[in-house]
């Protein structure tokens, strides 16, 4: 068995009986970079599946109408994680190839972009936006609730579906940045 090392990888030449010589081709990952890179996607695309389920479940609970981008964005999540889950069983078979971290990695953010433009415009929108309702209505109470009345609950429940749209925002504009370029750092593209 022959080897040759390059820079970033390693090239194994194996006989394999009588059919000839198979080519294996292992790529060095930096171990703490994508560990990193994993868990802070993982943490996003969790933390909102958990708001959107939510939100879903406030939307049937008052009877309203689910918005298109409740159930993509979950969907999207979702599909965060299973690639995260196909990368890590790439890793420990030791196949893991840049290609597949940068063609997936494209395709993810371009799904979290449309979501981060939703999300903006709904947020900071011009006509009735989640932010300008949260700070005429919340934020802004004067005085604010206090006691055990339902009142208070319901201003409570206000402050955390604000708390949480801003979330939803931070996360999927962390997961952007950080997931692009350290996707494709990690390729070794950088």
């Amino acid at each position: 068995m022959a080897s040759t090392i390059t820079s970033d990888s390693l090239v194994y030449d194996r006989t394999r009986g009588p059919v000839g010589v198979e080519r294996v081709h292992k790529y060095h990952w930096p171990a703490i970079q994508l560990n990193v890179w994993m868990l802070i996607m993982i943490i996003a695309a969790c933390t909102i599946i958990g708001v959107f389920a939510t939100f879903i479940d406030v939307q049937n609970t008052l009877l309203l109408p689910v918005p298109w981008y409740f159930p993509y964005f979950i969907t999207v999540s979702a599909l965060t994680i299973l690639f995260i889950l196909l990368l890590l069983g790439l890793i420990f078979q030791r196949r893991l190839l840049p290609s597949i971290v940068m063609i997936g990695g494209f395709i993810l953010f371009v799904l979290w972009l449309v979501g981060l433009i939703v999300i903006s415009v709904q947020l900071w929108g011009p006509n009735g936006s989640v932010n300008s309702n949260c700070n005429l209505f919340v934020f802004g109470a004067e005085p604010k609730p206090t006691g055990q009345n339902l009142e208070t609950l319901a201003w409570l429940q206000q402050r955390s579906i604000c708390q949480q749209w801003h979330a939803v925002l931070r996360l999927d504009w962390w997961d952007r940045v950080f997931g692009v370029d350290y996707g494709y750092c990690l390729s070794g593209f950088c």
